[in-house]
């Protein structure tokens, strides 16, 4: 298979979902063997971050990178865009310091892409692979992520269960077979209603409403309390403080099925497309990320 790149730039206007400050970003084509890389703009052009798990610096409710001195935060998203759509190579700018949340999944950054076209390059891809399994395991928490050789096609496997009455235990599959715009891409970030105010406070999800996440109500909460949370944060405040979901879902496994999104993401920082098997259990960003380095550690 040969690398791949955008046949044209697609530009995207937001607001980062931390940090809530607008931002203007574009994904522009690279050159064959470029991988992909960050430029804060409004730094300067020599402000470049290269996606590698060995620049994350932060996995708080998302993943930041940081190379001397300069931060992208969130780049999860576009990550898994570029991964599922088979982007070889991008130059990423953008004009602050978080990638734009748009509407919490990675719709629209397919829908452009696919609007624009793929460029198929010059260069042979060269696949990640593995000479013996890498696993990460916290068996108090029930965490387990097993990166396995195949020389099949490469797939991946997630579990999701926080003991939520509302989520379930929630199950999602992708591989190359699967349409990543159609069956993943479309997958929003979520959030637990009870976790707001405290996000809030440290400094996170200032961008984050009912529009780019789904929020989920696991404890009963009474109007009041309800609609005085969600003045207080900007969030529209729903008609009925009911148990379970504030906006319809997208898929029953919706939940599942954004987790594998960040996974692809996460995991494509390990500096390009693995050949391997992928099973994860209830991991994040902090385990995906570990597991990235440990790729890149094993493939010197």
């Amino acid at each position: 298979m040969f690398q791949r790149t955008l046949k044209k730039a697609c530009s995207f206007e937001g607001k980062g979902l931390h940090t809530g400050k607008p931002v203007k970003m574009t994904i522009n084509p690279a050159p064959a063997s470029t991988g992909i890389r960050f430029v804060r703009t409004d730094v300067g052009e020599e402000a470049v971050v290269e996606a590698l798990a060995t620049h994350v610096s932060n996995t708080a409710r998302s993943t930041t990178l940081t190379q001397n001195g300069v931060n992208v935060i969130t780049v999860e998203h576009v990550l898994s865009a570029l991964t599922g759509m088979g982007i070889d190579n991008a130059l990423i700018t953008l004009d602050n310091e978080e990638v734009p949340i748009l509407d919490g999944s990675a719709k629209l950054y397919c829908e452009a892409i696919l609007a624009g076209g793929i460029q198929e390059q010059e260069a042979e891809r060269q696949y990640i692979e593995l000479k013996e399994e890498v696993v990460f395991e916290d068996s108090v928490k029930g965490i387990k992520v097993v990166v396995s050789p195949t020389d099949e096609a490469p797939s991946y496997d997630i579990t999701v269960d926080f003991g939520s009455q509302v989520v379930g235990v929630q199950q999602a599959h992708w591989d190359e077979g699967v349409d990543y715009a159609a069956e993943i891409a479309s997958c929003r970030t979520f959030v637990f209603f009870h976790e707001i105010e405290y996000l809030f406070k440290n400094n996170l999800i200032k961008g984050g409403d009912v529009n780019n996440a789904i929020v989920i109500i696991e404890h009963p909460i009474t109007q009041e309390r309800l609609q005085t949370i969600c003045e207080g944060l900007s969030f529209p405040t729903p008609e009925k403080a009911e148990v379970g979901y504030l906006s319809p879902l997208r898929y029953e496994n919706e939940c599942a099925r954004h987790k594998m999104l960040d996974l692809l993401g996460d995991l494509r920082l390990c500096g390009g497309f693995l050949k391997a098997k992928v099973s994860a259990v209830k991991t994040g960003h902090f385990v995906n990320t570990q597991v990235a380095k440990m790729l890149i550690e094993r493939n010197k």
